[in-house]
C-alpha cells in the first residue's frame, strides 16, 4: 500500500457500504474519516457493514460517527413519510463533525437519480457543508463521485478542477480484490466488472429509462477515478424537473410484483427535502436555529 498522501479530502460520505470501493484507490492515499448513512440491508435484512469495514481497515481509513446509522426500510421509511427531522438531525451532526475535526474538505455519493438515499445523502452532504462554510468563514472543498455513471466520462475542459486518478496495476488489483472479496455485492459486482448493471440484467425492459452513461467498458473503466466539484443541490436536481429519475420506474415495478407499498417520487419526496434541507442551512446560517443531532 503507498505511503497516505493529502489530496484535497478529509471526509468521505456515503449512502451505502460498498460505495466506498468507486474510490478505492482515492481511499488508499487518502485514509479520509468514512460515513455511511445506511447499513444496506435492503430487503434482505442483512447489514453488509461489516464488509465496508474490511475495506477501510485495510486501507488505513477511519470510520466517523454516522455509520449505519439508518436501515435501508428506516431511510425510505423517513423519506416516504415526509419525516424531515431526521436528515436535519444527520446534517446537523455531520455539520458539528466538520467543524468540530476541521474538515478541510468532503466527498461522496454524486445525484444521479438512480437511487433516492443516494441523493438524499448529497443533498445531507451539501447542506452541512454549507452551514460550516458560513459558521466558521473558511473554505470546504465539496467533492462528488458518480457511482453508477463512467467516471472516465468527465469532460476533458473540467478535468483540471477534480480529483483525477488513475490506478497503477498494483493500486487497480487492490480494489479488484476488495471487490471482489465484499460478498453481500457479488452480483452487482460481478455485473460491473462485466460491463453490465445487474438491476438491467433482472429487468432488462428498464434500460431505456436510465439515462446515465454507466460503465459498458467492462473492467478496466474501473482502473480510473475521478471525484469532480460537487454541483449545488438544485442544480443537480434541475434534471429531474421535466423527466422521471430511474428510481420511480423502478419502484413502479416494485410495487406491482408486492415488493414496495408506495413509490417514493422525486416531486412528492425528494424535492421537498432538498427545500427543507437549504431552509434549515439558511436558518442555521443565521443563527436561528440547530437542528437535534441523531444518534445512536
Amino acid at each position: 500500500m503507498p505511503t497516505a498522501v493529502s489530496l484535497e479530502t478529509d471526509f468521505l460520505f456515503v449512502a451505502h457500504p460498498g460505495h466506498e470501493l468507486c474510490v478505492h484507490g482515492w481511499l488508499e492515499q487518502v485514509r479520509p474519516t468514512v460515513f455511511v448513512l445506511t447499513d444496506g440491508s435492503g430487503r434482505s435484512g442483512q447489514s453488509r457493514i461489516n464488509s465496508t469495514t474490511k475495506v477501510l481497515t485495510n486501507a488505513g481509513a477511519k470510520t466517523g460517527s454516522i455509520y449505519a446509522r439508518l436501515s435501508d426500510p428506516e431511510i425510505y421509511r423517513a423519506i416516504l413519510d415526509h419525516n424531515f427531522d431526521v436528515f436535519l438531525g444527520l446534517t446537523e451532526e455531520f455539520a458539528q463533525a466538520l467543524a468540530r475535526h476541521e474538515a478541510l474538505s468532503v466527498a461522496g455519493d454524486a445525484i444521479e437519480g438512480f437511487n433516492p438515499a443516494h441523493d438524499v445523502c448529497r443533498l445531507i452532504i451539501n447542506a452541512a457543508v454549507d452551514i460550516v462554510r458560513d459558521r466558521q468563514a473558511r473554505l470546504i472543498v465539496n467533492k462528488e463521485f458518480l457511482l453508477v455513471g463512467r467516471h472516465d466520462s468527465y469532460p476533458d475542459e473540467l478535468r483540471p478542477d477534480a480529483t483525477w486518478l488513475q490506478l497503477s496495476d498494483e493500486a487497480f488489483q487492490r480494489k479488484l480484490k476488495m471487490a471482489r472479496g465484499f460478498d453481500e455485492l457479488k452480483l452487482e459486482i460481478d455485473a460491473a466488472l462485466d460491463g453490465d448493471l445487474q438491476v438491467l440484467r433482472r429487468h432488462p425492459e428498464l434500460s431505456t429509462n436510465l439515462m446515465i452513461e454507466h460503465n459498458s467498458t467492462g473492467i478496466e473503466a474501473y482502473r480510473i477515478e475521478c471525484l469532480r466539484p460537487a454541483q449545488g443541490s438544485f442544480a443537480s436536481l434541475k434534471q429531474f424537473h421535466n423527466r422521471r429519475p430511474f428510481y420511480e420506474e423502478y419502484g413502479e415495478r416494485g410495487v406491482t410484483q408486492g415488493n414496495y407499498e408506495r413509490v417514493i417520487r422525486f416531486h412528492e419526496h425528494i424535492l421537498p427535502i432538498a427545500e427543507s434541507l437549504e431552509d434549515f442551512a439558511g436558518r442555521a446560517k443565521r443563527g436561528e436555529c440547530r437542528a437535534k443531532a441523531t444518534t445512536n
